[in-house]
Formats: structure tokens, C-alpha cells, sequence
């Protein structure tokens, strides 16, 4: 998806994200609509939280789109990556999940990883969208959450990115109405397959949540960096610095031992 975002050109970050969140949309209602499930919560008490939700994932997209069009590809999406941490900070504050002092401590060695790829000094002129993607992982580590509490209260996958996609393409279509700008055949065609893309990940992500607390499926989503520097570097000749791979590095390996101490702590 962020590939395809990249790929897309100079359009507002808002442009993008609308095309993005209308074909999850169009896919969430057509399955809705085939298992013939009402287009109304499972509760009327979890309007709240899809509001939540919405509200955290189209901040968090608007932040990592913007970040994905300033920085180099697998930057953007590690600072993005910072969701599952925060995920598991709103989960002890929101859900009263319990923390350990092994994940406290894995949250904040990660965030400190997310330091070296933010490299914040006056004189970085890319720490700007560096914050903001870091805002946009702390936004989407918010939308897990309420995903994750959704889940608990008998709420459907396809219903939640359902609702995530329409109430997005509602804040952004204002936008896009009065500043569209003009696409090439070959722009609608990439920011279509951006759509496809984000679609396929928000179902398999929104289905993880619901399932599994954050603590215990983060180190999964992290391939995802993997896939950025690669496709940054066929792509975009994208090569990261020392400090952003080392902060990689950091943040995946917390992941790791996240994940294996969280398995240990399970088998016990």
C-alpha cells in the first residue's frame, strides 16, 4: 500500500487516503451485504468506540501517507510500525490489560528506537514528517486498541472496517471536493491498487486484533518493514542510514522479544 502511495505522485495525502478508504469500503459493505448482516453495530453501546476507531485510523493514515510521500519508504513505515507498542500502552490504560516490566520496558527501549529514526535536531529537515509519522503510529497504536475492545464486545470484523472506511471517506470527501486534483489514467489505476492493497491489510489486521491482545501478535506486523525496504529500493533507489537501521533493529528485535517472552509466559 505504501508502495503504491509513493508510486501515486505529488496528490494531497487527503486525495490519497479517500481513494484508499473508499475500496476498503466498497469491499467491507459488499461482504456485509453477502452474509446478509445488518449495516447497523452489533450494539448500539459500541458507537462510540467505532467512532473512536475511525477518528484514530484516519488520523493515523492521514499522518503515515503524509510521512510516506517525505521520507524514505521503510522510515515511514517503521515509525508507523510504533502502533503495536502503543497499542499495548492504551491497552494497560483503556483495557486494563496488564503489563509486565519486560513490556513496559520493551515499549520504551522500542521508542527509543524510533529516536534514531527521527533523528530529532533543528538541523534535520525531514524531522518534521518524521514526527508525524511517529503521531500517525501513536494514532493507529490508539485505533488497534478500540479494534481490540470492539472485538470483546461481539462487534464483526468486516462491520469495523466497514464503518472505519465510510466515516473516513466522510471527513476527507469535503476536502477533496473543494482541492481535487487532476489524475492521470495511470494514477487512478495505482491509487486503485493502493485501495486493493490496504484493504486485504486492514481485514487481516482488524481480524488480529479482535482475536489476539496487541502484546501477542505485534512481532507479525513488522514484516511489513521488510517489505517497504525492499520495495523502496527496487522502486525508489531508496537506500536508510546507519541510524535508521540501527533503529530498525532495535525495534524489530524488542518485537522479538516481546513476542517469545509473551509465548514463554503463555505456555506457563
Amino acid at each position: 500500500m505504501n508502495s503504491f502511495v509513493r508510486l501515486a505522485g505529488d496528490l494531497p495525502s487527503v486525495q490519497k487516503s479517500f481513494f484508499r478508504n473508499a475500496v476498503a469500503f466498497v469491499f467491507a459493505l459488499v461482504i456485509l451485504l453477502k452474509s446478509k448482516s445488518s449495516l447497523l453495530p452489533a450494539k448500539k453501546s459500541n458507537t462510540g468506540l467505532l467512532i473512536v476507531r475511525a477518528a484514530c485510523g484516519t488520523i493515523g493514515i492521514l499522518c503515515n501517507f503524509y510521512a510516506v510521500d517525505n521520507l524514505v519508504l521503510s522510515d515511514a513505515s517503521m515509525l508507523n510500525k510504533m502502533s503495536p507498542f502503543f497499542a499495548v500502552v492504551f491497552s494497560l490504560l483503556f483495557l486494563r490489560e496488564k503489563t509486565t516490566i519486560v513490556q513496559t520496558m520493551g515499549v520504551i527501549i522500542a521508542f527509543l528506537g524510533s529516536l534514531l529514526i527521527i533523528k530529532p535536531t533543528f538541523t534535520n529537515m525531514e524531522l518534521i514528517p518524521s514526527v508525524i509519522g511517529l503521531v500517525g503510529g501513536i494514532a493507529a497504536g490508539a485505533a488497534y486498541t478500540a479494534v481490540r475492545s470492539l472485538g470483546l464486545k461481539g462487534e464483526k470484523g468486516p462491520y469495523i472496517v466497514f464503518f472505519f472506511s465510510g466515516f473516513s471517506c466522510l471527513v476527507t470527501l469535503p476536502f477533496l471536493i473543494f482541492d481535487f486534483h487532476t489524475m492521470t489514467i495511470e494514477q487512478w489505476l495505482i491509487l486503485i491498487a493502493a485501495g486493493l492493497a490496504a484493504a486485504g491489510g486492514q481485514f487481516a489486521i482488524t481480524a488480529a486484533y479482535r482475536c489476539a491482545p496487541a502484546k501477542e501478535i505485534s512481532v507479525y506486523d513488522y514484516s511489513q518493514i521488510i517489505f517497504s525496504a525492499i520495495f523502496g529500493f527496487f522502486l525508489f533507489s531508496q537506500i536508510p542510514d546507519i541510524f535508521s537501521i540501527i533503529g530498525y533493529i532495535i525495534i524489530c528485535g524488542m518485537a522479538v522479544v516481546m513476542f517469545l517472552y509473551n509465548n514463554r509466559k503463555k505456555n506457563k
